[in-house]
């Protein structure tokens, strides 16, 4: 394990456990996948797709350690497995590094607030953005945002994304965090994602059915935890999140992810010291129970958006992903 201060005090970034995590991680996904291609039931294939649906989360927790540069403390090793655990999402490392840091700058404002609507906002397009996250869909933002890239370079050229995606699910904002992006990077990385899943689809013989009973079973998996860990919580870009209960083998899946408010105050602390971050005398919201409430429907609020500048925590993330 190798050590990184934070706030005067050393903690570890246990770079041997996450690099072997992950290829346990990786082997384990790409046999699920092969065995839901290649299986004789459907109950089988049904039982592949949930089990993958939690290991690729792993991966998912993982490509998260490595966009906050905490995967390993060499730049080189930690950005060659965000790639890998990429490739597995499906999506370009970079880009999400992109999205995931701009989530931290407008967390719980009006551009990235899904169970809750504005007097001024639509009410319509609030009931859209929430059930089709709930469904599922919000993940193909990521497979498709990702090849948008790699076929178009900038997003805001293509008017499918910006009026089919962008607009109804409030991605503008990473639109514009995309026009001063070095672009050429991500779509080498993205066509890395291609190849990656290209060679698993040949290599492994993988069927359609297969690939899409896992990788449909993954996106409801991954789309559950996304809000249910910011729903109903204050209007606070850096305290609007919650740390949730969750059974403990789900929680040991997850690499603590479920400890979200923890990491969204401390975004610089490994996965494996966030519950030293964590006040476990306080009530912690039952993810099962606040995950159900979402499916009643986004809320009206008169709360104020969060009056923190979003460019001065973006800009001390982005020194933390690549210190």
């Amino acid at each position: 394990m190798s050590a990184r201060r934070y706030r005067g005090v050393e903690l570890r970034i246990p770079a041997r456990l996450n690099v072997a995590i992950a290829l346990l991680a990786y082997a384990c996904a790409a046999a699920l996948l092969w065995l839901a291609s290649h299986a004789q039931s459907w109950m089988t294939v049904a039982l592949a797709a949930i089990a993958f649906s939690f290991v690729n989360n792993t991966v998912f927790s993982l490509l998260h350690e490595s966009v906050h540069g905490l995967f390993h403390p060499s730049r080189v090793v930690n950005d060659m497995f965000g790639r890998v655990s990429a490739a597995f999402i499906p999506t370009g490392f970079s880009f999400q590094r992109l999205c995931h840091l701009g989530h931290h700058r407008r967390n719980r404002t009006d551009r990235e607030m899904f169970d809750y609507y504005t007097p001024e906002g639509s009410r319509f397009i609030a009931w859209y953005r929430l059930y089709s996250l709930l469904m599922g869909f919000y993940w193909l933002s990521l497979p498709i945002g990702s090849l948008l890239v790699l076929l178009f370079g900038d997003l805001s050229r293509s008017r499918f994304f910006c009026t089919c995606l962008a607009r109804p699910m409030g991605f503008e904002p990473m639109i514009r965090d995309l026009q001063g992006a070095r672009v050429g990077r991500m779509r080498v990385e993205i066509a890395f994602t291609v190849l990656w899943q290209a060679s698993l689809v040949i290599v492994l013989d993988l069927t359609w059915v297969g690939w899409l009973a896992c990788y449909g079973a993954f996106a409801l998996n991954w789309c559950a935890l996304q809000y249910t860990d910011h729903a109903w919580t204050v209007r606070d870009i850096r305290n609007g999140a919650s740390n949730l209960r969750v059974n403990r083998l789900v929680q040991t899946l997850f690499l603590n992810y479920h400890h979200h408010l923890a990491h969204h105050q401390h975004p610089n602390v490994p996965w494996v010291h966030l519950p030293g971050f964590v006040d476990f005398v306080q009530p912690r919201p039952s993810f099962l129970r606040t995950y159900l409430s979402l499916w009643c429907g986004p809320r009206l609020t008169t709360e104020p958006e969060p009056d923190r500048l979003e460019h001065e925590l973006g800009a001390a993330l982005d020194r933390q992903a690549h210190s």
